[in-house]
């Protein structure tokens, strides 16, 4: 008899489980497993491991909210104060037709079925490399270590959830790549912010199971509230500018807005931020943040992006 069999499973150790309201240690223990492998090993029974086929499966039966919950629930739920070292759900929100809860506690309660299956420290970090390296937008590049040490609690008076939005994986040998986007709901001391991250993730089959091995997370740049101005005040910026002898832009108002053209490339709506600061839709790293003299004048703007800036000055 061919009998399959992974050292990985050990990794998932409950500790509780809740048997008429008592307490008592969990009988899925590793032990049992180590103890089935000893008995076929005996018996003369083939041992093989299992052949991966990546998280594809998993996604196609099961919803984006489930994985992201065994991804994160450990991590979050020991953020949490006064939290046990497991997770272990004390409310269960009907399914249907309830809609998904935001709270960890609920979220819990809406995949752990009862209290038997407690999620663990080591239930999802066992899928992360020993050479896991993280990378963020802001230049930080972090080790395994590192990384999970940063994973710390939200400061009092703040809460939140991150929630996958789109999730895709494709595969190549003992590759797999993972693009996902994250949508990310905070409550700040009462207000209501939200963000959204690409994140990028390198998987690799190592000795029959899936290893982490990096992930690159960018934060999705979101277009921010413009304000109006008066037609006096953006005629205050019609003209022309120049960054260099053979480098001109020029704005224009048409109507209620103004426009702005780089000569040889077509003209774009200019959206007031604040006053003196212009975005243009889609180019959200660049702010044109004008200048004025001492008279009050508009004498010029620069193109500030990554913290560099481009200096244009009035000419007309």
């Amino acid at each position: 008899m061919k009998i399959v069999y992974s050292d990985k499973h050990a990794v998932h150790d409950p500790q509780t489980f809740i048997v008429r309201g008592v307490k008592q240690r969990s009988a899925e223990q590793p032990e049992r497993a180590t103890r089935l492998l000893a008995a076929a090993k005996s018996a003369g029974h083939d041992i093989h491991g299992p052949k991966s086929y990546g998280t594809a499966p998993a996604a196609a039966v099961h919803t984006p909210q489930y994985l992201d919950f065994l991804q994160t629930a450990s991590r979050d739920w020991a953020k949490l104060p006064n939290a046990s070292a497991e997770v272990i759900p004390n409310v269960h929100p009907a399914r249907y037709p309830a809609t998904y809860p935001r709270a960890l506690a609920g979220r819990a309660g809406w995949h752990q079925v009862d209290t038997s299956c407690p999620i663990g420290p080591g239930t999802w970090d066992a899928a992360l490399a020993a050479n896991f390296v993280y990378v963020y937008e802001n230049g930080v590049v972090m080790n395994r270590g590192d990384f999970l040490k940063q994973l710390t609690p939200l400061p009092p008076g703040a809460s939140g959830m991150l929630a996958i939005a789109s999730y895709s994986v494709e595969f190549s040998g003992d590759v797999a790549t993972v693009v996902h986007k994250d949508d990310e709901h905070e409550n700040y001391h009462g207000q209501s912010l939200f963000a959204q991250y690409l994140q990028t993730e390198t998987w690799q089959q190592q000795e029959g199971n899936w290893k982490l091995l990096q992930v690159h997370c960018y934060t999705v740049l979101q277009e921010p509230k413009s304000i109006s101005l008066a037609p006096g005040e953006l005629d205050a910026y019609v003209g022309r500018y120049s960054a260099a002898p053979d480098v001109n832009y020029a704005i224009r108002r048409e109507g209620d807005h103004l426009l702005g053209q780089r000569e040889g490339r077509p003209a774009a709506t200019l959206h007031a931020e604040v006053r003196d600061v212009f975005f243009v839709s889609g180019q959200l790293r660049i702010r044109k943040i004008f200048e004025r003299d001492r008279s009050g004048k508009v004498s010029g703007f620069i193109d500030r992006r990554e913290g560099q800036d481009l200096v244009w000055k009035r000419v007309e």
